[in-house]
This record gives C-alpha cells, sequence and structure tokens, in this order.
C-alpha cells in the first residue's frame, strides 16, 4: 500500500449507525420544518449571540443529527428571532430553539 501521509484520525469520524437521534426525532415530530434546513448558514451570519457565545441554530441542528448535547448553546441563545426573519426556506427558528428547550426540560 503507497503511503501519502494523510489518513483519517478515529477522533473526526462519525459512526452514523451508532448515533442516538431520540432527540432529532422529537424535535422532528414538534417542528417538521427541520427537516427543511440546508445548513446555508444565514441564521448563523444575522445571530447577535453567535459571535461571542457560539450560539449557532446551524450547528445546533447539526449537532442533534450527529447526536451530541446542544443544551449549552441554547442557553446562549437571545430569542432576537433574526434568524427566522433571513431563514430562505421560512424555518421558524425562534419557535425551533423553544421546542427544544421544551424537550430538554422535560428531560430533566
Amino acid at each position: 500500500m503507497i503511503d501519502f501521509g494523510f489518513g483519517l484520525s478515529r477522533s473526526s469520524a462519525v459512526r452514523l449507525d451508532e448515533v442516538d437521534l431520540s432527540l432529532y426525532r422529537k424535535l422532528e415530530a414538534l417542528e417538521p420544518g427541520v427537516r427543511t434546513c440546508m445548513a446555508c448558514g444565514s441564521c448563523t451570519s444575522t445571530c447577535t449571540a453567535g459571535p461571542w457565545s457560539g450560539m449557532s441554530v446551524r450547528k445546533v441542528i447539526l449537532n442533534l443529527q450527529r447526536g451530541k448535547n446542544v443544551s449549552d448553546m441554547l442557553q446562549a441563545c437571545m430569542l432576537c428571532g433574526k434568524c427566522t426573519m433571513v431563514c430562505p426556506r421560512g424555518i421558524n427558528t425562534r419557535h425551533l430553539i423553544l421546542s427544544l428547550c421544551r424537550i430538554y426540560d422535560e428531560k430533566k
């Protein structure tokens, strides 16, 4: 085998078959619009809290699809609604975040 000097590190590999999607499925049931997200980043670029707190609706959705905990990011959201106004798919991201907070509250 030829060694090209690069390879996949184990830490960056995401095994999608082993991911727990229960939180994402609950959110999908409450907010079907989450399926239409194309991860364009418009919400992230307009987020007031983003540059200082790491808040990003795009990251929240992607991390949920990867089975990660996003409760810390949700706490940084100021619920200003700018992300909802710029979403090209018309997703009510503010309502999506509130629904996700409700899911985490029920989980406790």
